[in-house]
């Protein structure tokens, strides 16, 4: 594929969107951008949408990505998670880029139009591979510094590379906060209640898991939505307009070798154990930092005590209350985007 190529996904979407035939909708142009949207509030089910994406070559990929604001505003990077895609930023990304950031919202490896370049690469969903994913993505768009936030899966990437790289990271906004891993800590046992918590991992460590994680990746997914987030109400429409990313060839196996990968049952690969020694030492992360927590999250996360004195540099933790679950972003735009500014302030 070719560099930076823009394309239509009305065919990709085209089941997510019938919902909007009967819908009044603004057109909004922003950037490199459109959106479908009512408003850039933080009511439920707005039903927006990108337009179109761009494609670039990145390391091992070719990512796929929603772009919006002015070419020379701040970037900001906003990096989604297991089981979602880019839409959880469709309400944040207009709000960031109505104040003249450049936002970038790229699919990771396994979701969405993301594609391996060669089919002879390992489908590895290991933590540190991931986050070079996005370095890789950075270098190709020429760009040295951006602040990162991010959720589940986006999270833990945005903190690897907050505190690996510092110097390409100006700012950081963290769901649930620290998250970085490793297998050492991965064979540790939890109280039951916890490990209940976890129940996923331990279906997909089995071959039964993969094949009905295979057959059913829509139901899965959509459990793990409602579960995670409890009290929010999303229609058939916005989950299944982030499902179709789950179609992507790749996509069980990374979702796959992540979690066996955690739990020391699937090998990484050899180029990556520096880095993954590295991250079992659980490094600090000091660039200015905002880490948030829904007050309704129902996905396993830390709690906020555990991991503060993670962060050296400037620090805030919030939490965002109303009902709001682990899909933050997607559920709490609004507080989610202002969460971003004010780091990026912090970092001045």
């Amino acid at each position: 594929m070719s560099n930076k190529s823009t394309f239509s996904r009305r065919n990709f979407l085209s089941d997510a969107f019938k919902i909007l035939g009967a819908t009044e909708l603004a057109m909004i142009g922003l950037g490199n951008m459109s959106f479908i949207n009512k408003s850039f509030t933080d009511d439920h089910e707005k039903n927006a949408s990108f337009d179109s994406l761009k494609q670039i070559d990145a390391g091992l990929l070719n990512i796929g990505y929603a772009e919006a604001g002015p070419a020379n505003g701040q970037v900001v990077i906003l990096l989604h998670g297991w089981p979602y895609d880019i839409h959880s930023f469709v309400d944040v990304t207009p709000i960031l880029a109505g104040k003249g950031y450049r936002v970038l919202v790229p699919y990771l490896r396994g979701f969405g139009t993301t594609r391996f370049l060669s089919d002879k690469t390992f489908r590895n969903g290991q933590q540190s591979a991931i986050a070079l994913d996005i370095i890789a993505f950075m270098d190709a768009l020429k760009i040295e510094k951006a602040v990162l936030a991010g959720f589940d899966w986006g999270a833990r990437t945005a903190n690897i590379i907050a505190a690996l790289w510092p110097d390409r990271c100006k700012a950081l906004v963290s769901v649930s906060g620290y998250l970085i891993g490793s297998q050492k800590a991965g064979k540790v046992p939890l109280p039951p209640g916890a490990e209940l918590q976890w129940w996923y991992q331990y279906y997909f460590a089995t071959e039964r898991g993969q094949a009905g994680y295979e057959k059913y990746r829509h139901d899965f997914a959509k459990l793990i939505w409602q579960t995670a987030s409890p009290k929010w109400n999303f229609d058939d429409a916005t989950f299944d307009r982030s499902a179709a990313s789950f179609q992507n060839t790749d996509h069980v196996a990374i979702v796959i070798h992540n979690y066996r990968w955690r739990l020391g049952l699937a090998a990484g690969e050899a180029q990556y154990d520096d880095l993954e020694k590295r991250l079992a030492e659980a490094p600090v992360i000091s660039v200015p930092s905002i880490t948030l927590e829904g007050d309704a999250n129902g996905a396993p996360h830390p709690d906020s005590s555990v991991y503060a004195k993670k962060f050296s540099g400037k620090y805030e933790h919030r939490v965002i209350n109303k009902g709001i679950g682990h899909n933050l972003p997607q559920e709490a735009p609004k507080a989610f985007a202002d969460s971003v500014v004010d780091a990026d302030i912090l970092s001045k």
